[in-house]
């Protein structure tokens, strides 16, 4: 699973309907805080549901399996949509 140094922006959009999942939620965020350029929320009251957009910088397999567990929360949806390729950095450093 070599990623060459390669980083990809994408945000990953949640939607969180089981509010008992939002504590670990915000541990797997917080475990990935080195990949995320900021996040969003929104809470959607007369659905009951959370909204949360996470924008991210890293590898697609790091992205990937961010959205994965995320996903993987029970009463939680989790989609990342990817930058194009040209944005593709090599030895990105998160310090801008």
């Amino acid at each position: 699973m070599e990623n060459n140094g390669e980083t990809r922006i994408a945000i990953i959009g949640v939607i969180v309907s089981d509010k008992d999942s939002v504590e670990k939620l915000n541990q797997i965020l917080h475990e990935s805080s080195d990949y995320i350029i900021g996040r969003m929320g929104i809470p959607y009251r007369s659905r009951g549901i959370n909204i949360i957009s996470v924008a991210v910088d890293g590898p697609n397999q790091v992205i990937n399996l961010l959205a994965g567990k995320i996903g993987r929360l029970p009463g939680v949806t989790a989609k990342a949509v990817y930058s194009s390729p040209e944005t593709t950095h090599k030895n990105h450093s998160n310090n801008d």
